[in-house]
């Protein structure tokens, strides 16, 4: 547990750090472009690399790259592990995966109007969107290469149980965009022109993944680590990665995938809606980046090695200890979005160019998408106990199963309830999901909800209980000032967080929702060095 807990603290806190950037940068954008044409084209381009990168190399290569790697660098020399071993490996693969990720780019680049076409083809009826998203897509495209060599310096280090880097690294993707915003508006000017910020704003995110690969490159060189490009050559291990991607592709990834059904539907939809969809998820990516993607990348090779070791109990006992933390941070983060979304929507996101009117349709949309919210961290959770058996036609299956559910669900309520409706067919379909992985696992006898679990479960849920109550009280009395001025926002929201929180917490204790060894190790978690070989935290 003391592993999994500093290995999440630090995937965590830097992931946190990302987010703040991230919700920054998605403020300065709401109120710079608001929910028009250019928002619409430029949330677009940015969906199409980012939710590639998602899929592919943070989903697919990195669930089948980690274990493989890891078991070549803590394989024995009898069974051709060790250094030398992982170091050939990675560098078989870099020397493979960089000619298809520039091959795929160059292609993707000029089908990209038949690719916006695809996801959008709604945007040909308002004059220069669809041409604006098509030009914008190629300036951000870049973007998935380089986001792809990232994943895999990543992988690298992660397999070494360095897992600052790879979370340090989405805060520069934030900064270079803040920055882009920032020089966009300014080139702007007095003109009503949005089209220049959404050029600048997209070139940004090329520039952003070029920083970012070479931070990573500078991380695994200073870890004492070199990796060379060669000629490319189809290994025995390389063509065993290429086999474990392809169903890991889709396994890993039906929230992305789900992302582009989700883009399609809500391009169909008024001007903005997608906008509007995209800036929602940003309060619902919160706790899921800093809780779902922290477990899910810290569990991964740990569970691999008690696999790989024959120790079936402690691989329960893991993948247990991370769902309780996972519904503990999960659980009150939902009620508290769905209560507070107005407050939390108005207070940072409306202004300057986004109205109020574009706030309440945003707040319903956050509630439907963080009913889903457990779900999406739990799915991260339950994935890997198929990934490290090298596993991945399961999960396949079961997301194959949970998009066409999504798809029918869209199919009958996008018509109806417009955004919102559609924002609760993804949670809908991820929830769908998570019940189907644990099924299979718990048949096979992989991982299974024990009495304790479920009772910890159960003492969390009267805990959010409480701090649901209050919030509900709380949130009239508020209203007045998360919409007023900076300092009224900020203390209105401020006062919501933190008298939730102090009863969520004070009332999990007295029920006795919280392990008290998971508190003795986190507190203890500063008080004592780490001495295992994960790189410091300021990286």
């Amino acid at each position: 547990m003391s592993s999994l807990v500093k290995n999440v603290g630090t995937i965590g806190g830097l992931t946190l750090l990302s987010r703040i950037f991230g919700f920054v940068r998605d403020m300065l954008l709401a109120r710079v472009l608001g929910a028009g044409l250019a928002a619409d084209a430029y949330q677009l381009a940015f969906t199409l690399p980012n939710t590639f990168r998602r899929l592919f190399a943070e989903g697919a290569f990195s669930v089948a790259f980690v274990p493989m790697y890891s078991r070549a660098l803590h394989g024995t020399a009898e069974e051709g592990g060790g250094e030398a071993a992982a170091a050939k490996f990675a560098d078989d693969v870099l020397s493979v995966f960089l000619w298809v990720l520039l091959v795929f780019s160059a292609v993707a680049m000029i089908a990209m109007p038949g690719i916006v076409w695809l996801l959008a083809h709604e945007y040909q009826s308002v004059p220069g969107k669809f041409e604006l998203a098509v030009f914008l897509s190629r300036l951000t495209f870049p973007y998935l290469a380089l986001i792809s060599l990232v994943a895999m310096l990543s992988g690298v280090l992660n397999a070494r149980s360095r897992f600052a880097p790879g979370a340090f690294a989405p805060v520069l993707l934030n900064i270079v965009l803040i920055a882009g915003i920032i020089l966009g508006w300014r080139l702007r000017g007095g003109s009503d022109d949005d089209r220049i910020v959404a050029v600048v704003l997209a070139l940004s995110v090329s520039v952003a993944g070029a920083a970012q690969l070479a931070y990573l490159w500078w991380a695994v060189r200073r870890a004492g680590l070199r990796l060379h490009w060669r000629l490319p050559k189809l290994t025995p291990e390389v063509r065993k990665l290429g086999m474990l991607i392809l169903p890991a592709t889709f396994g890993a990834g039906i929230y992305q995938i789900s992302q582009f059904v989700d883009t399609f539907f809500a391009t169909s939809l008024p001007q903005g809606s997608l906008t509007l969809l995209k800036l929602a998820d940003r309060l619902n990516q919160m706790p899921l980046g800093i809780v779902g993607i922290a477990l899910g990348t810290a569990i991964l090779p740990m569970l691999s090695r008690h696999i790989h070791g024959g120790d079936a109990a402690e691989a329960q006992r893991l993948q247990s200890n991370a769902f309780e933390m996972a519904t503990l941070l999960t659980l009150p983060a939902a009620a508290a979005l769905a209560i507070c979304a107005p407050a939390f929507v108005t207070a940072f996101f409306v202004g300057g160019k986004f109205t109020l009117a574009d706030g309440a349709i945003m707040a319903n949309i956050v509630v439907a998408l963080v009913a889903g919210l457990p779900a999406y961290v739990i799915v991260k959770i339950l994935n890997p106990g198929f990934f490290a058996r090298e596993d991945m036609k399961t999960p396949v299956w079961t997301a194959l199963a949970s998009l066409i559910v999504n798809i029918a669900i869209n199919l009958y309520v996008v018509r109806r309830y417009g955004i919102v409706g559609l924002a609760g067919a993804t949670a809908v379909s991820a929830t769908f999901n998570c019940l189907l992985l644990y099924t299979v696992l718990h048949r096979r006898g992989w991982f299974h909800f024990t009495a304790k679990l479920g009772g910890r479960i159960a003492r969390q849920i009267v805990a959010v209980a409480a701090m649901s109550a209050l919030l509900i009280w709380m949130m009239p009395l508020m209203t007045p000032y998360y919409v007023g001025g900076v300092i009224a926002r900020i203390a209105s929201l401020t006062a919501l967080v933190a008298a939730g929180g102090a009863v969520f917490f004070t009332a999990a204790f007295l029920v006795g929702a919280l392990d008290k060894d998971l508190i003795a190790m986190l507190t203890r978690r500063r008080a004592k060095a780490p001495t295992s070989t994960a790189a410091p935290t300021q990286e």
